[in-house]
């Protein structure tokens, strides 16, 4: 069957996005000005250019300026453009409309019908006004809707998802809805559907049940059902049960229904019958008129549009007979096939133009298109039906599929759901692009902006189609800020429609022709850094891919035996000595080629001055490096480039790439022609270019850059954050590895000793020699130094009582049990090799040590379940542990060994002859007798354990079952394949496994949450508890005193992994707790009255990461709105610091109120990343602190500010140094035993602690403290307690680094990077002990044979270590003697001649 189109036949192939003239029946849309398709992206002109209309210019070009750039908006759009007034009212009745909408794609429709109704219509006329929900942020747009709803008679609601703004609404029309003659809302949140208001109708009656609704809603929310989907079912239901109605209210509810079909309908003839029938119907001056009306125009649910078709179609065979027999193109008989997924409220209202765009561009390029749409939200329905082999063998029938609705496959504004989206997409097994239209911004508007697409629109059409696996949001289309229509951006839509075609290429091409470019790290630049990622051994893992893709018939040409040799046939020069700092090049490109290939190689020229520059050039030429084997090239990825002149870091705001970066990629898309990209483990700078942070345009670099090549990017599990940011800006398909096995650090030489000595004590406790041992212990912890973390009593032992002995010993103890348990990555990660079952144990005790009250079943933790068995509560032993009670520190070391003899007797009874998970036959025959019992109770069967509780036993021990399964077994081999032959790769959440389990297999697309979801109340209740844990530490350590402000770090990726623990940190030390909406996304706030807080609101510095920025705008703003909130509360002084502290900065700074003076959350400019501190350590670029610090105050005084959202970061320096001059403590978070202090540079490149200490007018160092909760009793240690802890368990610890040794060369990397991250703590806190660099120096150095080993593995990585020793020394951090600096100048010396290949 066959509906008539809204867009008719063209004459010839139409331009990008112009309509072509509808055919009969024809929705009339409004006679506007025709929208040109020519608003560029690319290197921007002063001005976007527009058509002129009808009676502008003859068609001519114009150029408007519709921007405001002093409103801190998003969106600078009038209402007064949707106002429609009748010009000759002559004795009719005048009905005003005022309509709010999500999206302006009504407008049109709207003003065409209302202008029609005034020409023609004899008895009615029409004023009418529309506002935009996002511009009622402007709180002069809201005072005028006020007005409006004051005076109307009839007023409309749609899509009003957005919690603040539908407060909003509320407010201004609640009060006046008894004078409104009719209200009506169509889907939108429940407190805005209880303003419907039509006679007698009102939602109470939705089945004849007041708390239909209601119930509705609850079970909407508890199943995760799509709302609106939902709501547009349950409306449909109304007709069968009007019958049950009295007539009146059956009349009313019947009304209700056809108003809700017009509106859907879209087009100005269905909107034209809304308005009369309801004007007819519920205005009380023209009761009795009656006006010819026609049924609502019916358009298919689901169906396939094309704008050169006849009509709609409902049958993908009747839809292909006609595209098949067109006579304006042919197609190639393999010609790919793109699905492409639309809104149909797009179509009905006519505003389709920026559809046919797309649909034009790639026919153009030879590829055949299915455009398919949904008249509700749930597009998985069109997906199932028109994407598969219509002759019905099951076949898929597209090769790539683009949603450009922006939304979720199945949801909308309200919520979705993932799951049944992945399911539609799995059984489609096409990739799956979700590109977007401008919704909130007009053009201009989003091409002036740093921040790129407007918060709200990525919460909602970013975040959540990511839930569902979809790639690359790219911005296809723009909006006419007078018409409200939607425009194709010819730039983006050829960017767009060249990344789907290729992508669909991969399932064209022959494994054989593919060509893939794999792309390796060197960071910092440095010959011994080349395939640098976070705990990947790199060029291991390559060797397995290469290997793995020769089996699936690629090309992989002759490779190297081993992957020792595939390391030095791309670091070194193959002409040169072994030991040559010359990589091996691959290309040489000549300037003039390079400016040819490269389209924006001149924009570079301000940073960079002229090709070929100074970098990655032999003077004359760009030179490319890498090695290529067959059809793979493994290249060297550029540097930023600036990261060893001072300068450039101390002033960059932010940088462009050099010439030297933009022909390696140039290289890879114009000559070398990969049809895809891997970048190789996390992370390189691609996606760290500047630009927008979400929704790029043409000048932004990480889209110039990755140009039209799919782009596939390994990355780590533990980092879904920064994973984002690659899909976001490079448009990655990030596919997960795992992190190295997880093991408990243990003791080792002293601590080992001290261990025994403990032993020795406890069962000689209360014999004459306890005080004896007790003295060796107390000798040992400080041989040790152990003496800053335990008090030692300053005599031997002697005179101490037994209580004083205890707890000393406990002490120690507790201290050692400390090390010893810590979780630590042994070694570096392999891709495609999971660890075996041993190897798992460490990590599922972790996991078992949890309480998850929201698993089903809930699970009680394992050291819970055994402390009840000896009727304790662990939170007891675990205070007692804490406070180094010894009878509870022993308790617990006992409860944590059950722990693990349990998990250890499970993993075994399933643990195959390979050592790797399988079958266990000895465990099978022991069953098949009749004599088997469960691990867990074999291994607590005699001990003081054995009562414990089975069933809670049973439960845990099935959910290890699960996790044991899924630690073990990965897809990242496979889905690497998957992705190249153009196949859907699952999406997975990233996080920590301990955690969330489900982050487990890898081998997925990672995607990040919702970030509206967050913080949940689970993390409010563990932010809670760290506040009072820390504010107890700062307290005991300063005479009772509350901390008056706190510097804190905000991280993406932590606050993914815990679902917004630090978020609410922040929330809980000001007093205003977070409360979900009702559909559960946090964006309402509550402050937390002194009675109930019970303790003075706590002023805070929040500086946000450069990711946290990117992926949480929205809960930036929503924490400025918290601390002024905090601030306006009319408090003392001594119970309210952030109030005292912004009356101050208000005189001081001569600010206009207290908002402004309470500014606190702070970032970099958009599309910058980090201080730059760790850059400049890294590569020992910095003269001084004071250069550190001013980098620092440089590029993290940006401030976002909930009162101008729009804004972005704002430079506001002064109000930051005023405000970090009251901090008395600094604060970070480690949610994580994968990433410690020590481990990345982020954590010392964020750390103010000297800065502070610098600018405070007494010139006090602040308390510097560390929340670790990577296990189930969460800790606050300072900073110098955790910075120990760091060293002890891993650059000191044999276990760590010789399993990091195992990686040869990239282990001796991970071992200076350690060090020289070490070093940065110094740099900008001060707390790294001198014995530190000694034990280091003494391991690493001292050692002749461990330097030999690291000299020969990564002479450069070594030279780099040796290098930072010295400089530690020369910077006043370490004070070594003489004869420790003689011998690091003559290995400095050896290994200088090594590289250099002296004999």
């Amino acid at each position: 069957m066959q509906h008539s189109t809204l867009l008719g036949r063209r004459a010839a192939h139409p331009a990008a996005g112009v309509s072509a003239k509808p055919v009969a029946p024809i929705p009339r849309v409004a006679n506007v000005r025709q929208v040109a398709c020519n608003v560029a992206t690319g290197p921007r002109p002063p001005l976007t250019t527009f058509t002129g209309g009808p009676k502008g210019n003859g068609g001519k070009a114009v150029s408007m300026d519709l921007r405001d750039e002093g409103s801190g908006m998003f969106t600078s759009t009038s209402p007064e453009m949707r106002r429609v007034v009748p010009e000759n009212v002559n004795g009719r009745v005048v009905v005003k409309v005022v309509y709010v909408v999500l999206e302006a794609q009504y407008q049109s429709a709207i003003s065409a019908a209302v202008k029609n109704i005034n020409a023609k219509n004899s008895k009615v006329c029409f004023e009418v006004v529309g506002y935009l929900l996002e511009e009622l942020r402007d709180a002069k747009n809201f005072e005028a809707l006020k007005e409006d709803v004051a005076t109307a008679n009839v007023f409309i609601g749609s899509l009003i998802f957005i919690e603040e703004l539908a407060e909003k609404i509320v407010e201004a029309v609640k009060p006046l809805r008894e004078k409104l003659d009719a209200c009506l809302i169509f889907p939108s949140m429940p407190a805005v559907m209880k303003l419907n208001k039509l006679g007698t109708f009102s939602m109470a009656q939705l089945g004849q049940s007041k708390s239909m609704f209601s119930d509705f809603i609850k079970s909407a929310r508890k199943n995760n059902d799509n709302f609106e989907e939902g709501l547009l079912k349950l409306v449909r239901t109304l007709p069968k049960v009007l019958k049950y109605l009295p007539s009146d209210k059956a009349q009313d509810a019947r009304n209700f229904v056809n108003s809700l079909q017009y509106w859907l309908g879209g087009n100005s003839d269905n909107l034209e019958n809304l308005l009369l029938n309801v004007a007819s119907q519920y205005v009380p001056a023209l009761k009795g008129v009656d006006f010819t009306l026609a049924e609502p125009t019916a358009y298919p649910d689901v169906g396939i549009w094309h704008p050169l078709a006849p009509g709609m179609y409902e049958d993908l065979k009747e839809y292909l007979n006609w595209y098949d027999t067109r006579k304006d193109m042919t197609f190639s008989k393999d010609a790919p096939v793109i699905g492409l997924v639309l809104q149909r409220s797009h179509l009905v209202t006519g505003d389709e133009g920026h559809y046919s765009g797309v649909v034009a561009e790639l026919e153009s390029r030879g590829a055949k298109v299915i455009p398919v749409f949904a008249g509700g939200l749930d597009f998985s329905a069109p997906v199932k039906k028109f994407f598969f082999d219509p002759l019905g063998s099951g076949k898929t029938f597209v090769d790539t599929v683009v949603s450009l609705t922006g939304f979720a496959l199945v949801g909308g504004p309200a919520r979705q759901d993932a799951p049944k989206a992945i399911e539609a997409l799995k059984s489609l097994n096409v990739p799956y692009l979700c590109s977007l239209p401008l919704v909130f911004q007009t053009t201009e508007e989003w091409l002036d902006s740093e921040l790129g697409v407007h918060p709200v629109q990525v919460a909602l059409q970013v975040a959540l189609p990511e839930l569902d696996g979809a790639m690359e949001p790219i911005v296809f289309a723009g909006r006419d800020s007078n018409t409200g229509k939607s425009h194709s951006l010819p730039d983006r839509i050829e960017a767009l429609c060249s990344r789907a075609y290729n992508w669909a290429s991969l399932r064209k091409k022959r494994n054989a022709e593919k060509k893939l470019a794999i792309t390796v790290f060197s960071f910092p630049p440095d010959k011994g850094n080349v395939g640098t990622a976070a705990y990947l051994n790199v060029f291991g893992s390559i060797y397995r891919v290469l290997k793995n893709l020769q089996k699936e018939g690629y090309d992989v040409g002759f490779l190297p035996p081993r992957e020792e040799d595939l390391i030095q046939s791309i670091i070194t020069q193959k002409d040169a000595k072994f030991n040559s700092t010359d990589m091996n090049i691959a290309y040489k490109m000549k300037v003039d080629e390079y400016k040819k290939l490269c389209p924006y190689s001149e924009a570079l020229e301000e940073n960079w001055g002229k090709p070929p520059g100074t970098l990655n050039t032999n003077g004359q030429e760009l030179l490319v490096y890498g090695r290529q084997f067959g059809n793979v090239f493994i290249g060297v990825q550029p540097t930023f480039g600036y990261e060893g002149d001072p300068m450039r870091l101390l002033f960059s705001k932010s940088a462009s790439p050099h010439h030297g970066f933009a022909a390696y990629y140039t290289y890879l898309e114009k000559i070398f022609k990969a049809d895809a990209v891997l970048h190789f483990g996390t992370h390189g700078s691609l996606e760290f270019m500047p630009g927008k942070q979400v929704g790029m345009s043409g000048v932004c670099y990480p889209d110039a850059l990755i140009g039209t090549i799919p782009n596939l990017y390994y990355y780590a599990a533990n980092n879904p954050s920064e994973a984002t940011i690659a899909k976001r800006r490079s448009y990655a398909n990030t596919i997960s590895y795992l992190t190295p096995p997880a093991e408990n650090a243990g003791l080792y030489k002293g601590l080992k000793e001290l261990k025994e000595l403990i032993a020795s004590y406890q069962s000689m406790r209360d014999s004459g020699r306890a005080e004896q041992i007790c003295a060796t212990i107390i000798e040992t912890a400080r041989q040790c130094n152990l003496d800053k973390d335990v008090q030692l009593p300053d005599a031997e032992a002697k005179g101490l009582t037994v209580d004083d002995r205890d707890l000393v010993v406990g002490n120690v103890y507790r201290k050692l049990m400390e090390i010893e348990s810590r979780l630590l990555p042994c070694g570096l990660h392999v891709v495609g090799c999971p660890p075996t079952a041993e190897e798992a144990v460490a990590t599922l005790v972790n996991i078992a040590e949890l309480d998850r009250p929201d698993n089903n079943p809930p699970i009680k933790g394992l050291p819970g379940i055994l402390a009840r068995a000896i009727g304790r509560d662990i939170e007891q032993i675990y205070s007692g542990n804490n406070k180094g009670v010894l009878a509870d520190v022993d308790m617990l070391q006992r409860i944590t060994q059950a722990s693990r003899d349990c998990v250890r007797e499970f993993v075994k009874d399933r643990t195959g002859l390979n050592g790797r998970i399988g079958t266990n036959w000895y465990s099978q025959l022991i069953k098949f007798t009749g004599l088997y019992v469960d691990p867990w109770v074999r291994a607590l069967q005699g001990g003081e354990f054995a009562s414990a509780n089975r069933e809670d036993l049973i439960t845990v021990f099935n959910f290890l079952e699960f996790c044991l399964t899924q630690v073990v077994k990965d897809n990242e081999l496979g889905a690497l394949v998957e992705a190249l032959n153009g196949q859907y790769v699952e999406p997975g959440p990233g996080g920590d496994p301990i955690r969330n389990p489900s982050v487990l297999p890898t081998g997925k697309n990672i995607h990040a949450l919702d970030p509206q979801s967050i913080p949940t109340q689970a993390a409010l209740k563990s932010a809670r508890m760290v506040v009072e844990r820390l504010l107890d530490r700062e307290r005991d350590n300063n005479g009772g005193k509350y901390p008056e402000t706190i510097a804190l770090v905000l991280w993406g990726t932590d606050n993914i992994k815990t679902y917004g623990e630090s978020l609410a940190q922040v929330m809980m030390m000001v007093g205003v707790k977070p409360v979900p909406d009702a559909l559960g996304r946090v964006n309402k706030l509550e402050v937390i009255p002194l009675e109930e807080l019970g303790r003075p609101r706590v002023d805070v510095v929040v500086n946000c990461s450069g990711v946290f920025r990117d992926l949480f705008v929205n809960q930036m703003l929503l924490l400025d709105r918290a601390v002024k909130m905090a601030a306006e509360q009319d408090e003392p002084d001594d119970m309210n610091f952030v109030r005292k502290h912004a009356k101050q900065q208000a005189a001081e700074l001569g600010l206009q109120n207290l908002r402004e003076a309470a500014t606190r959350v702070f970032s970099n400019s958009s599309g910058s990343y980090s201080s730059n501190v760790n850059l400049a350590v890294e590569n020992s670029s910095w003269s001084d602190e004071s250069q550190l610090q001013e980098m620092y105050l440089k590029r993290k005084s940006y401030a976002f500010n909930s009162d101008r959202p729009g804004a972005g970061g704002e430079m506001q320096r002064d109000v930051f140094e005023s405000a970090m001059k009251t901090v008395d403590v600094t604060f970070q978070n480690l949610d994580s035993s994968e990433i410690s202090l020590t481990d990345v540079s982020h954590y010392f490149d964020s750390d103010p602690t000297k800065l502070v200490a610098s600018l405070r007018n007494d010139g006090r160092s602040p308390s510097a403290y560390i929340a670790d909760t990577t296990t189930a009793n969460a800790q606050v240690r300072t900073l110098g307690e955790t910075v120990r802890l760091d060293a002890r368990t891993k650059l000191l610890n044999p276990k760590w680094y010789e399993g990091m040794l195992a990686s040869g060369y990239e282990g001796v990397r991970e071992i200076q990077k350690r060090m020289t991250n070490t070093m940065g703590w110094s740099a900008t806190s001060g707390m790294v002990d001198n014995w530190v660099y000694d034990e280091a120096n003494s391991t690493f150095i001292e050692d002749a044979a461990m330097a030999e080993r690291l000299m020969t593995a990564n002479p450069n990585s070594f030279r780099k270590l040796v290098a930072t020793f010295l400089e530690a020394n020369g910077r006043g951090y370490w004070d070594a003697k003489p004869e420790q600096l003689e011998r690091l100048r003559q290995l400095y010396m050896d290994v200088e001649d090594k590289i250099e290949g002296v004999e």
